[in-house]
């Protein structure tokens, strides 16, 4: 009696697998229309779906606008405070402007390392091979432009003038392999100091600011600019951003690593500085043929 409802066992098993897999087949085949037992399935389940997903959808939306709600008045609550900040900023140049101006008449002092009249340009070619370290403007001789004058963007230093034609110029970035180019500069720290751009690091995208004495306090984050001690570059030309400092491969000075302030990758407008107060002759400021500016 036990083998006979062992052997029913198994065979309901068998059918079942059979009708299973038969089931399986039926459904998998290619076919215009459902049966009306699926029909009835994908309906009910479509139904029962949207019933839970519209209420679900609803909190989870409400929750997400109600976190950005909490962001946005964040933003604007942080905003507002650099706004103020930055008004009391330009009432404070301001004043300076007006104190220094009112000096400078004082003393009779007309010119300034800062002094430049600026020439607009507009970039029009660039070769894919010197992607990062030429770039061509559509000013030349007969806008005035020469050789070794400064170029910069709304952001920042880019480069100086490399060659020139009649009407066009070609600009070498800061971003040059070329190690005869530096350029004097100064890092804004309690107290100032100077040193010498030389070279960039492709890897990092960052300047290399050399020479700096070792005792220097220097913190990340303050601001790199032009000296306008090289004889080329007036002072006050926005270089960038020291991001690290590290000592030098002799351990005698410090190095530090600056990120610029212009972006040398996308270049469309520039502009060409004309330095106005007379410039040194740098074949007396350099020694052989090194060449800083």
């Amino acid at each position: 009696m036990p083998q006979f409802f062992l052997n029913k066992r198994l065979i309901i098993l068998l059918v079942s697998i059979i009708i299973l897999v038969a089931l399986i087949g039926f459904s998998l085949r290619d076919r215009e229309q459902l049966t009306w037992p699926e029909r009835f399935v994908k309906d009910s389940t479509g139904w029962v779906q949207s019933i839970v997903s519209r209420p679900t959808h609803f909190v989870a939306g409400f929750f997400e606008n109600v976190k950005d709600l909490r962001i946005t008045y964040n933003e604007n609550k942080e905003l507002k405070k650099r706004l103020d900040k930055l008004a009391s900023l330009e009432a404070q140049v301001h004043l300076l402007d007006k104190e220094n101006k009112e000096l400078r008449d004082i003393l009779d002092k007309k010119e300034t390392l800062r002094d430049y009249d600026p020439i607009q340009a507009t970039v029009i070619g660039r070769n894919p091979d010197h992607w990062h370290e030429m770039i061509i403007i559509n000013k030349g001789k007969v806008d005035g432009i020469k050789e070794n004058m400064p170029v910069i963007t709304a952001k920042g230093l880019i480069g100086k003038v490399k060659s020139i034609s009649q009407f066009t110029s070609t600009i070498q970035l800061l971003s040059t392999m070329d190690p005869k180019y530096r350029i004097s500069s100064i890092i804004q720290a309690d107290k100032e100091v100077f040193g010498l751009v030389e070279g960039y690091d492709d890897q990092k995208d960052l300047l290399l600011i050399k020479t700096i004495p070792y005792n220097a306090k220097i913190k990340k984050g303050q601001n790199v600019i032009t000296s306008g001690l090289g004889g080329v570059f007036p002072e006050g030309l926005v270089i960038g951003k020291v991001v690290d400092v590290v000592p030098d491969q002799y351990g005698l000075n410090l190095t530090a690593y600056v990120k610029p302030g212009a972006n040398f990758y996308d270049i469309e407008n520039v502009i060409v500085i004309n330095r106005t107060m007379v410039q040194p002759d740098v074949s007396e400021m350099i020694d052989d043929e090194e060449e800083e500016l």
